[in-house]
């Protein structure tokens, strides 16, 4: 991390792979080594938590979206009234503006 050995050499020093330092680096700059994670790191953390919880809320969106639709459709077959009056009440596919 101080920058006074370049990478190549401390895997060649202490027989490891590129793959393992740049992923020890990542965890302690993170925090991960009982240390104060840099700022990079901490919002670095944010970030995919909350690219995690968007990803969730999508998925959990897309399937109340289609478990509706779905009920729709079986009341009108079974010719019962939606209570809607025929206008929809899912948001366009561009979202909200």
């Amino acid at each position: 991390m101080s920058g006074e050995s370049r990478p190549a050499q401390l895997c060649r020093r202490y027989n490891i792979t590129s793959s393992v330092l740049y992923h020890w680096k990542k965890q302690y700059s993170r925090g991960k080594f009982n240390n104060e994670p840099t700022e990079e790191g901490a919002l670095r953390d944010r970030i995919e938590k909350l690219e995690r919880l968007v990803g969730k809320l999508t998925l959990e969106n897309e399937v109340l979206k289609k478990a509706f639709q779905s009920s729709l459709s079986q009341s009108r077959r079974n010719g019962k009234s939606s209570g809607y009056g025929g206008a929809s009440v899912l948001p366009s596919a561009g979202g909200a503006k």
